[in-house]
């Protein structure tokens, strides 16, 4: 399936993917995770604008699975190391087990890659097991939090105030292959 950046006019069908894909947490008792809105389309808009958002798309060029990132110092320099965090990766339940959130992923792996990143991160739930076992499975590691940069800890303070450490929760780390200059 092809991957393409997002389109402003198919903001309202990342939502519709969020909400779909939501409902997957209600049989784990996260009935709060499941009921949460999907990202604000001005929200997903910034992620579009800053060349931040990508899908991968079916036949007709609809999109079944979205990706969301954003750069984030990971390591004080000189010289400055920075990551490439996924703020979203979200694939539509008639569309998963297909590889597509994967796919998002080495999209960005790469494009993270060629920019000089040194990381992907990502923040998860620990015992869901399409989250932090899946993302174990293709290359993450847990980050103690005690070893959390400045940027990580920010995020995780800001999950935290949005009520997500009801359920156990941490960083995740994937270093990225050094490219060659």
């Amino acid at each position: 399936m092809p991957i393409r950046p997002a389109t402003a006019a198919e903001l309202p069908v990342l939502q519709d993917i969020e909400r779909a894909a939501g409902e997957a947490f209600r049989a784990l008792g996260m009935d709060a995770v499941a009921d949460d809105e999907p990202p604000a389309e001005e929200q997903l808009e910034r992620f579009r604008r800053a060349g931040r958002a990508w899908v991968a798309a079916d036949e007709d060029d609809v999109p079944l699975a979205y990706l969301l990132s954003e750069p984030v110092m990971y390591a004080p320099g000189p010289p400055v190391a920075y990551a490439e965090h996924i703020e979203q990766v979200t694939v539509h339940p008639r569309a998963a087990r297909r590889g597509l959130g994967r796919a998002l992923i080495e999209h960005l792996a790469d494009r993270a890659g060629a920019r000089g990143g040194t990381a992907l991160t990502l923040t998860t739930f620990a015992d869901v097991p399409w989250n932090a076992p899946y993302y174990a499975r293709i290359g993450f590691r847990p980050l103690p939090d005690a070893a959390l940069p400045p940027a990580l800890e920010e995020i995780r303070a800001h999950e935290a105030r949005l009520g997500l450490d009801r359920w156990p929760r941490l960083c995740m780390c994937r270093p990225l292959a050094p490219r060659p200059a």
